[in-house]
């Protein structure tokens, strides 16, 4: 069960700290062995990261990187070889906040083929907006946000899918279990050799709730996972 913490835009040095809670926390835990930890904070603290978690089960990611596969005249972007060099070994890639921003699917393509390319990993969202759920093309979005995002790409076990809601993110708000079900269902369909996890709005109190729904392989987690105790709530109530 995969556990991916996405600090977005916080932490500064300091915050390492709370790593060790959950380093102490994995030590005690009996079924550490089937847990999957993720974290992945700004590039500022990449580095810093991975030298801390070099001995440890936890592995370490970026939020983010450019498309471009070789060094070039992009002022204040990071590209795949580079987080590979300060100890990344997986990338989030198309994140809704990032979409909003302008990205679109074939962009996501290129980030993803040349992260794999640099051997990392992905961890690649897909979701729709609250305009497109309240218009019933959901399954719609979701299969071309697939089909252009993964088009040619290979070695496709290494990218990890995550359903994120855009309508969830940040709101509290989470689909209700049948909708989930169908939906990771229908990405599995489309997939096949990805696995699946959920992100938006994950928290210790709905837990509970995501943890039963058949065949998701862990969780997406961006503020819950800032903390060290939120964190480990989840992490404890999804085995409870």
């Amino acid at each position: 069960m995969y556990f991916i913490a996405n600090w977005k835009m916080f932490g500064g040095l300091n915050s390492l700290n709370s790593i060790n809670i959950v380093l102490k926390f994995l030590k005690k835990f009996k079924k550490n062995k089937l847990i999957k930890i993720i974290y992945c904070p700004p590039n500022t603290l990449i580095e810093s990261m991975s030298k801390k978690l070099k001995n440890s089960r936890i592995d370490v990611g970026a939020q983010n990187c450019h498309e471009e596969e070789n060094y070039g005249a992009f002022t204040g972007s990071i590209n795949s070889i580079m987080l590979k060099s300060v100890g990344a070994k997986y990338v989030i890639l198309g994140h809704s906040e990032n979409r909003k921003s302008g990205e679109t699917d074939k962009l996501i393509n290129s980030k993803i083929k040349s992260a794999l390319k640099a051997n990392l990993r992905v961890i690649f969202c897909i979701g729709e907006t609250l305009k497109e759920k309240r218009k019933k093309i959901t399954k719609r979005v979701l299969a071309k946000q697939i089909k252009i995002g993964l088009q040619k790409v290979k070695r496709k076990e290494r990218v990890l899918i995550a359903y994120e809601p855009v309508w969830s993110i940040g709101t509290g708000l989470i689909p209700k279990s049948g909708d989930l079900l169908k939906i990771i269902k229908f990405i599995r369909e489309k997939t096949k050799k990805n696995k699946v996890l959920y992100g938006g709005s994950v928290n210790s109190k709905n837990i509970s709730e995501l943890k039963n729904v058949f065949n998701i392989d862990g969780f997406l987690i961006g503020g819950a996972s800032q903390e060290a105790k939120k964190f480990i709530d989840i992490i404890k109530k999804t085995y409870s």
